[in-house]
């Protein structure tokens, strides 16, 4: 029985890698920045002993340190980042949100850094640690459209931190990757997205259980595939 730590745990991927992991029979931290317009994740914790729920504010670095004082110094052996922004819609050259773009790279680039950084005692104390950042195929070098300036580089950015994080971390026993979730079926991605949540968080979880030390570093598609940076 594993202890997975799900940072962004309120609806889609996040809360579908809940209900996966619970169902498993792990240990799940839940973490949602606003806990108490949680109500899909309440439901799923009253049925699973096996769920606790906190509050983060990826955000926020008093709310990322204060959940890991209240989590103390239990050993978390999987640490995914799913929290996110996108970072609205004024996103083209000749319209940037400039407020949005400060924002978006608070919670899409640093704040999974803080976590990282938060949470490194738990994933040593694991012995096997894995942290995982959910990221995007907008913030590859490979993306060939334009437009998105918000998202693309705030989630480019924290793959970058990610890489540089793995180098300052090679000498302890924790993996660290990034993950492209797939174009998923949830508020963000609408209707039509080509993969449901649950097969994102099947394929998040089938990827993070086959990863080795030497894989600390790689971007990953949810299907296993290496994406290129």
């Amino acid at each position: 029985m594993a202890t997975v730590m799900i940072v962004g745990a309120t609806r889609g991927i996040g809360l579908e890698l809940v209900r996966q992991y619970a169902v498993q029979g792990d240990n799940v931290i839940a973490c949602a920045r606003d806990t108490s317009a949680a109500s899909l994740l309440e439901e799923l914790a009253s049925s699973h002993s096996n769920v606790t729920i906190e509050q983060l504010d990826v955000a926020q670095s008093e709310s990322v340190n204060a959940a890991a004082e209240r989590i103390g110094d239990v050993a978390i052996d999987t640490v995914i980042v799913v929290a996110g922004v996108v970072g609205g819609m004024r996103q083209s050259i000749d319209d940037l949100d400039l407020e949005a773009w400060h924002e978006a790279f608070s919670a899409n680039t640093i704040g999974p850094i803080m976590v990282a950084r938060a949470f490194k005692p738990n994933l040593v104390a694991s012995g096997a640690g894995n942290l995982m950042i959910l990221s995007s195929q907008l913030g590859a070098s490979t993306w060939p459209f334009g437009g998105m300036y918000i998202y693309s580089t705030t989630k480019a950015a924290v793959g970058k931190a990610a890489k540089i994080l793995s180098i300052d971390w090679k000498e302890d026993p924790i993996i660290v990757s990034v993950m492209h979730p797939g174009y998923v079926q949830t508020d963000m991605g609408g209707p039509n997205a080509e993969i449901t949540p649950e097969e994102s968080a099947s394929g998040i979880r089938s990827v993070i259980g086959n990863l080795s030390a030497e894989d600390s570093g790689n971007f990953y598609k949810w299907n296993g595939d290496i994406h290129p940076w």
